[in-house]
């Protein structure tokens, strides 16, 4: 994590060196601040001003040592939601509590919470109900995964209703490890309960609320459904030379669109290495922030499975078809979802590689 840390007095200086010292021993980056006339080296700006450069640079936690009313005022003009918003702690000058103010569990500060209170040797102060009443959390569900989480309100209901001592369902597109969580109903696409992994209408009603582990944005098998999104599906793709990148980008959110994923469900770009400087594709890569993976000729043919051939592409590139097979060997021989798809010069194909949600 990068981490930024700000005091106010000489007993907050020593309580931020000692969690600074901790904190970098375990590996994370930090910086120690300090605003206080009676302080060397105080920033000039003010504490306001330093926290929103500390949220506009993308910082993963925030921590201030002093009182909480300060915290609030200086972080409040900044504040964006909950997928964004960084880890927010407060922590008192002597270091005897650790509170979670900003983004608990996506943000990852009651987590941090604990840590903090563990080498400070103080009481940790998480507020979450959930974790009050350790109920499963699907944010924190989430999040442990590597995974996108949409549809924050049906989250929300997902927490009320378990906190209430009702049951939610539970379908996924993906194999999983581990015990399901107290609460949590297995069921089909459909929403209907499963027994044994068979789906049983009279295993009992439809639940209103759920989870669903997808990559598709149609996905809706109960009422309100929260939609946990791993990134294992690839882009494969081929184009002319020279390609605009208005075009690729086009072509690449049709193929999202016409497939129903998210594009928090891509892991990667893929094609063959004679297009590993194509512009076009390297631009749609950065802006998409996703990686881009090329490969050879002599790798491409060795993908098994049954691919759209092209006698044009092949006399270009030396290999039958592109997209299809640089996708499924990104995905680490992944499954084809959708097949070669061309527009105005730009061809798009999707794979899906295996993936395994734990629960802990």
């Amino acid at each position: 994590m990068n981490i930024s840390i700000i005091c106010f007095s000489m007993t907050g200086l020593e309580t931020g060196e000692k969690l600074q010292k901790a904190l970098k021993t375990e590996g994370e980056q930090v910086t120690l601040a300090k605003k206080s006339r009676y302080l060397p080296d105080s920033v000039s700006i003010s504490t306001s001003q330093w926290a929103g450069e500390q949220f506009q640079a993308g910082k993963d936690g925030v921590i201030f040592i002093g009182a909480c009313g300060i915290a609030v005022r200086s972080i409040a003009p900044y504040i964006a939601g909950k997928k964004t918003d960084p880890a927010v702690l407060v922590i008192d000058e002597c270091g005897q509590f650790v509170i979670s103010l900003l983004s608990g569990h996506l943000g990852g500060a009651n987590e941090l919470a604990v840590r903090c209170a563990g080498y400070l040797h103080a009481t940790p102060v998480v507020t979450t109900a959930t974790d009050l009443h350790s109920r499963f959390a699907v944010d924190v569900f989430a999040k442990k995964n590597g995974c996108a989480i949409f549809h924050m309100k049906a989250a929300k209901e997902a927490s009320a209703a378990l906190l209430a001592g009702e049951k939610i369902g539970f379908y996924s597109e993906f194999p999983w490890e581990g015990d399901l969580p107290d609460g949590l109903m297995l069921c089909g696409k459909d929403g209907i309960p499963s027994v044994t992994g068979q789906m049983d209408e009279s295993a009992g009603e439809v639940p209103e609320t759920g989870i669903a582990v997808t990559l598709h944005r149609g996905c809706l098998p109960f009422s309100n459904t929260v939609h946990v999104v791993p990134p294992v599906a690839v882009l494969g793709m081929g184009c002319r030379k020279g390609k605009d990148a208005a075009s690729i980008q086009s072509a690449a959110i049709e193929c999202l669109q016409e497939a129903d994923l998210y594009k928090e469900a891509l892991h990667s770009i893929a094609s063959i290495d004679l297009k590993k400087e194509e512009p076009g594709l390297l631009s749609l890569a950065e802006s998409w922030h996703l990686l881009f993976e090329t490969f050879t000729e002599e790798e491409l043919k060795t993908v098994k499975g049954e691919f759209t051939p092209s006698k044009f592409v092949k006399k270009i590139t030396g290999v039958d078809n592109v997209c299809e097979r640089s996708a499924v060997l990104a995905s680490g021989q992944g499954t084809l979802i959708r097949k070669k798809t061309g527009r105005d010069g730009v061809t798009t194909a999707l794979a899906a590689g295996n993936r395994r949600i734990r629960f802990e």
